[in-house]
């Protein structure tokens, strides 16, 4: 991944393949810091984790998304799970495989994962 447009075409990608819908006010959304930082500590794979996994499990009531720099850099890539009706989850130092408990457990299990709680 060398520029924003590749970054782009993953997401469409990964869209097209999945079928998320980005659409619906009523999702569950999972958002990923792709900022410079974020991107350069690893959240495309944190992105790509999340999204395959939410295709692994048929999640049709999931938004996968990325965000830009929250401004924290030492605690990147960030994930945030909004969930309607209840506070923002931020999630700090995340790799692929917290992203996918975060999935599991926070998405599909309604169970915060608290360890990786951004503090």
């Amino acid at each position: 991944m060398k520029n924003l447009a590749e970054l782009q075409a993953l997401r469409d990608e990964l869209k097209d393949k999945f079928g998320m819908r980005h659409d619906a006010p009523d999702n569950i959304q999972i958002i990923v810091s792709m900022g410079d930082c974020g991107f350069e500590s690893g959240g495309r794979p944190v992105l790509s984790a999340i999204a395959e996994e939410v295709g692994k499990h048929n999640l049709q009531n999931v938004t996968v998304a990325q965000m830009d720099c929250p401004g924290d850099c030492a605690n990147e890539p960030f994930v945030e799970v909004i969930v309607p009706g209840k506070d923002k989850v931020v999630y700090a130092n995340i790799n692929p495989e917290k992203a996918i408990k975060i999935v599991n457990e926070h998405v599909i299990n309604n169970k915060i994962v608290t360890e990786y709680i951004k503090k």
